[in-house]
């Protein structure tokens, strides 16, 4: 499928060409290096917890599409604490209802890919996508051309989300 502008996934799709990617038991992951830079508004982190975070895809299927993380670098889970499982779903739970009120999206799609196989882009660190839906985000173009229109700001997105998240 064709994506039209999209500009910030060049980097992603440049990565992945590189193998970047590509192996599951990579020294470095983009996450923890985003984590460890405490540079929260580039990277468009939302909020940090005690075991998790949430953030802006930076590579997104739609408007909003958010990730939430565990702090642990761990691909399953299983590998994660009780507590650490309990919030990541506490914190799902809190983007959907922000992504209804502050976004007003009509519908939500949550979803995890556990490994390369299940269609993981970075199989090694565990994420969980909140990806908003709005009546008619979809339309003729994926059907008839293989494009799908993605036209919105990551920057204006983050400063309209954070003060939803900065009060929870």
């Amino acid at each position: 499928m064709k994506r039209l502008y999209a500009p910030w996934r060049s980097h992603y799709a440049k990565s992945i060409m590189a193998g970047k990617h590509a192996d599951a038991a990579a020294n470095t992951c983009d996450f923890c290096t985003q984590l460890a830079a405490n540079n929260d508004e580039k990277y468009f982190i939302l909020k940090r917890f005690n075991h998790s975070f949430v953030c802006l895809n930076l590579y997104p299927y739609n408007a909003g599409h958010l990730l939430v993380l565990p702090l642990t670098h761990t691909a399953t889970l299983h590998q994660l604490t009780p507590e650490a499982r309990t919030e990541i779903m506490e914190v799902v739970s809190l983007s959907t209802q922000i992504a209804e009120q502050v976004l007003q999206c009509n519908g939500i799609n949550v979803g995890i890919n556990l490994g390369k196989a299940a269609g993981a882009g970075i199989p090694h660190h565990l994420h969980v996508h909140v990806l908003p839906r709005f009546n008619g985000d979809t339309n003729f173009m994926p059907i008839l051309s293989d494009t799908k229109l993605i036209s919105f700001d990551l920057q204006e997105l983050y400063t309209k989300l954070k003060p939803a998240f900065t009060k929870n």
